[in-house]
């Protein structure tokens, strides 16, 4: 990973990324740096994430409320100003919102 020098980000003027859920739908606006990855994510009403995920993740909620469903059956519930962490391949786990969600996102080399 490189540095990084001092900057801000204006996130409304990053572009919102359409991805569609197994059931409803993901809107990311992200910035990448090398080897650092940081979104702020939108999750619609009703979402089903469409696979399960092993990357490791900080997320931080910012609005709203969703689950984190573990490959185990457990299921996280996460509102707004909560935080989770996980490490690469430690977790299978996928998201859910039944009433919409925002989260920072913030994942990289830096958990493997």
């Amino acid at each position: 990973m490189s540095n990084i020098p001092f900057q801000t980000i204006d996130w409304t003027s990053i572009e919102k990324v359409e991805y569609k859920g197994e059931v409803g739908k993901a809107f990311w606006q992200t910035v990448q740096f090398g080897g650092l990855r940081i979104r702020l994510v939108e999750y619609s009403s009703g979402y089903l994430a469409d696979h399960w995920c092993q990357k490791g993740h900080i997320v931080h909620c910012i609005e709203g409320e969703f689950i984190s469903e573990l490959s185990t059956g457990e299921r996280i519930k996460l509102g707004k100003g909560e935080s989770y962490v996980v490490s690469d391949n430690l977790s299978s786990h996928r998201s859910i919102s039944e009433k919409g969600v925002k989260l920072l996102i913030i994942d990289g080399d830096f958990l493997k």
